[in-house]
């Protein structure tokens, strides 16, 4: 338990998370369209799952 608490609290995972939250919110509240928060994060989930599966091999 105490491995996946250190792993959420990296870097790359508090960036990721402060991104969702930031875009959800002004999604909501209709300054970014629905289509670019889409790609916008996609992108970074995709990043960050990307570079989460890489890393364990090295």
């Amino acid at each position: 338990m105490k491995e996946r608490l250190a792993r959420l609290l990296t870097i790359k995972s508090l960036v990721t998370l402060a991104l969702t939250a930031v875009f959800a919110v002004v999604t909501l509240r209709g300054t970014v369209a629905a289509e670019q928060f889409l790609m916008i994060f996609t992108t970074v989930i995709a990043f960050y799952f990307g570079t989460q599966t890489g890393g364990k091999g090295e």
